[in-house]
């Protein structure tokens, strides 16, 4: 299974997610998960359905304390792990899943996205 997790700015577009989707690797994800709160974005229900694939929302507390590839200051201060995209993207693709490589970020800046894979699956 392969998950693309996401952090965002409200005003990222579906073209800011999509840009940095590519950037961390490609749209061959089954699924798109982020942060609960963010999960009913318009910009991400619109790339969920450009690319035929669903949407996992997290509770904050499922993403706390997961070890990420990088580490922002602000997002450790918030959520507490180093990226909220790396570690939406951890959670969702479930028990054993590692990160494809580090978050990208969008060219506009709004948007990160990371890619997580279980093997198995």
């Amino acid at each position: 299974m392969k998950v693309a997790g996401f952090g965002f700015r409200a005003a990222a577009t579906a073209d800011s997610l999509h840009a940095a989707l590519r950037a961390a690797g490609g749209e061959d994800v089954d699924a798109l998960a982020t942060l609960a709160e963010k999960a009913e974005a318009p910009a991400l229900a619109a790339l969920s359905a450009r690319l035929g694939v669903g949407v996992i929302a997290l509770p904050a507390i499922a993403l706390a304390g997961v070890a990420t590839i990088s580490d922002s200051p602000r997002q450790r201060a918030l959520f507490n792990t180093g990226s909220l995209a790396e570690a939406a993207a951890l959670c969702a693709a479930g028990p054993g899943a590692r990160l494809l490589g580090p978050r990208a970020v969008s060219p506009d800046g709004l948007a990160m996205a990371a890619i997580a894979e279980r093997s198995g699956t």
